[in-house]
């Protein structure tokens, strides 16, 4: 695959991750989307944060979205699936997309404080770890940071 090609197909995925998080954001949840990908380019799973809807921290789109297509396949094992999320994993969803065996993540918007694929702590790549998942960052970064922005945004001009 050409990495144009990558590129597009990339950017294909992080839209639909970006429709499940403006979803989320009418539901009043954390604006953030995850899609998993087959190998050969069809939708698995997808999902959005519902922490707030279903009353559970683990809700997480990440963890939402591998449950689902660990379902699907009928394997936890996702070795060859890409993960699409709009924003980076915190510790428990990076914890899981290595435990579940995921070949690749991609997300968006980088969380310098919270995300765990590299910019506050590196649980993807972890030296020791019996997988190490394959990381793309970037893909519509100024769209995922923006919709998680505006709901922040909307969210302390309501509180006060």
């Amino acid at each position: 695959m050409a990495p144009t090609e990558s590129v597009s197909i990339d950017e294909r995925w992080m839209r639909r991750a970006l429709e499940l998080a403006h979803d989320a954001a009418r539901q009043g949840e954390v604006p953030v989307g995850a899609v998993v990908v087959s190998p050969d380019g069809q939708e698995l799973a997808a999902a959005a944060n519902a922490v707030e809807t279903l009353k559970d921290a683990t809700a997480h789109a990440e963890i939402l979205a591998l449950r689902e297509a660990a379902r699907r396949l009928g394997d936890w094992r996702l070795e060859e699936c890409t993960l699409y999320v709009t924003k980076e994993p915190c510790a428990m969803c990076a914890g899981a997309s290595v435990n579940c065996r995921v070949g690749t993540l991609v997300f968006g918007a980088a969380d310098p404080r919270m995300g765990a694929a590299g910019s506050a702590l590196q649980i993807t790549d972890f030296p020791g770890m019996l997988h190490r998942v394959t990381v793309r960052s970037g893909v519509c970064a100024e769209e995922c940071l923006a919709v998680l922005q505006d709901f922040f945004r909307s969210r302390r001009g309501m509180k006060s």
